[in-house]
């Protein structure tokens, strides 16, 4: 039997995909979605889950990088 599963290919850093794995070995996002580690620069994951990834990258993005309006 086939088991095919619908997926997303990321490109990223060593540091991002570390990241990516710790989110998904913790289940930050509710679940695992971590289908294949391809490489240290490619990672496939689960599609469904491809929005709230993005939000919580940006989230962390931007609680890392300083406010413009405090200038």
């Amino acid at each position: 039997m086939v088991n095919v599963k619908k997926g997303v290919l990321i490109t990223c850093d060593p540091a991002m995909r570390q990241l990516l794995i710790h989110l998904d070995e913790t289940r930050a996002l509710g679940s695992k979605f971590v289908v294949k580690e391809l490489d240290d620069t490619h990672i496939f994951v689960d599609r469904e889950i491809l929005p709230h990834l993005e939000q919580k990258i940006d989230a962390l993005m931007d609680s890392l990088s300083p406010d413009q309006t405090d200038r």
